[in-house]
């Protein structure tokens, strides 16, 4: 089959020091008409990289969060299909045919969930609360948008029918500790802002017992615990991520 669609589609990437993902990355993306990367003034090789693709067009703009950053993305695309990917994330062949065969297909539906298939320094994370994930990543822009309402993990409100892709997204989650731990962190902060903004105001027993709870749901009964040293690494971080959350959320509400 020809990796070429007769509808036009717009590739999004949002960027921040990702120079060992984009070239792999932007070589595989040959079928969109546009691909745009909007980076937040990434201070290694990521621009030169995506600069030496003649297809790419690189904007810079200011991260405020991965709400705004996302809708800024989609409001410089001039297709009205969008692939949103995450420079960590992957398509297989089979599912660029995938993406190629329902943007052509005349479909109803307004946007597609993917399930995603975690990697673990390259090798596939099994378990630990990452065997169902699924996200949106290819939506119709006039039917589409990011709520405010959160400023990580977003959120996609969509107009209309969704539906679902069979194959799976590659996400290459996790290269190294410190990169995972880091990534940890601003989510949590992030989601502290979210949190003081919608005026939640958190008990001790939110604030000590919601990351020991985290760990061990996602540990013991998302089976994290099957996927041997991986599984604890991943737990406890993203346990580390709610701690984050609550110190950050004390801050707040101090310097209110």
């Amino acid at each position: 089959m020809e990796l070429s669609p007769n509808k036009n589609i717009s590739v999004l990437i949002i960027t921040l020091n990702e120079e060992a993902h984009m070239y792999e990355l932007l070589s595989d993306l040959d079928f969109a008409d546009e691909v745009i990367v909007v980076d937040s003034y990434s201070t290694d090789k990521t621009k030169e990289i995506c600069l030496s693709f003649p297809n790419v067009k690189f904007l810079e703009h200011k991260f405020e969060n991965y709400t705004s950053q996302r809708n800024f993305a989609i409001d410089q695309a001039k297709h009205n299909w969008v692939l949103f990917i995450d420079a960590d994330e992957r398509l297989t062949p089979d599912l660029k045919k995938e993406i190629i065969q329902t943007i052509n297909s005349d479909t109803d539906v307004s946007a597609f969930l993917f399930y995603r298939k975690f990697f673990f320094k390259r090798k596939v994370l099994h378990f630990s609360g990452w065997q169902t994930d699924r996200i949106f990543r290819l939506f119709k822009k006039d039917k589409s948008r990011y709520t405010y309402k959160r400023l990580v993990h977003e959120k996609l409100d969509v107009e209309g029918k969704i539906g679902f892709l069979k194959h799976k997204l590659i996400h290459y989650s996790y290269s190294d500790y410190q990169s995972y731990k880091n990534k940890m962190v601003t989510y949590g902060r992030l989601k502290a802002r979210e949190k003081f903004l919608s005026g939640f105001k958190p008990t001790l027993v939110y604030e000590y017992g919601h990351p020991i709870y985290n760990f061990l749901y996602q540990y013991l009964i998302r089976l994290g615990i099957l996927d041997g040293k991986k599984g604890i690494i991943i737990c406890y971080l993203n346990a580390l991520s709610v701690k984050v959350r609550y110190q950050e959320l004390n801050k707040l509400y101090n310097k209110k």
